[in-house]
């Protein structure tokens, strides 16, 4: 179980360490960059299922496999749309919205899945989940992705 929760705490962070890259790429206007880092995010999907298999030992209660879940739906969206699709739904109002509430919830959801793993896993994932937060906010506003 310790092994398991410190990979969730570590996945957390790297997720939002992986996040934070591709909004500083974006903002940097390197689009190759952010793609590579784009696939390495989306990636974690096998880590996470991993979680989401091993949990069910290990009594999780139902918000851990609704954290995970929201995480890997997420993923799964964003490969959907901007790699397989390769569809522009950002500039689609509602679409963006939809698209950013989702990922709100499920990069929020990580610092669930993180605190499992301790304190200094949960305020390194609360500082990071900030962190993405504000630069969603400020490449939003700059690149208006």
């Amino acid at each position: 179980m310790e092994a398991a929760n410190l990979l969730g705490g570590i996945i957390a962070v790297f997720i939002y360490s992986l996040v934070t890259l591709v909004f500083l790429a974006r903002l940097a206007g390197s689009e190759r960059l952010e793609h590579v880092l784009g696939i390495v995010l989306i990636a974690l999907i096998v880590p996470l299922l991993y979680l989401m298999f091993t949990a069910r030992g290990m009594n999780r209660p139902p918000l851990y496999f609704i954290q995970l879940g929201l995480m890997i739906f997420y993923l799964l969206l964003e490969l959907l749309l901007d790699y397989i699709l390769k569809f522009d739904f950002r500039s689609v109002r509602w679409m963006t919205i939809a698209y950013v509430t989702i990922f709100s919830a499920a990069t929020g959801g990580m610092m669930g899945v993180a605190a499992h793993a301790g304190k200094g896993w949960s305020f390194a994932s609360i500082a990071l989940f900030l962190v993405i937060m504000a630069l969603a906010l400020i490449q939003r506003r700059i690149t208006g992705k």
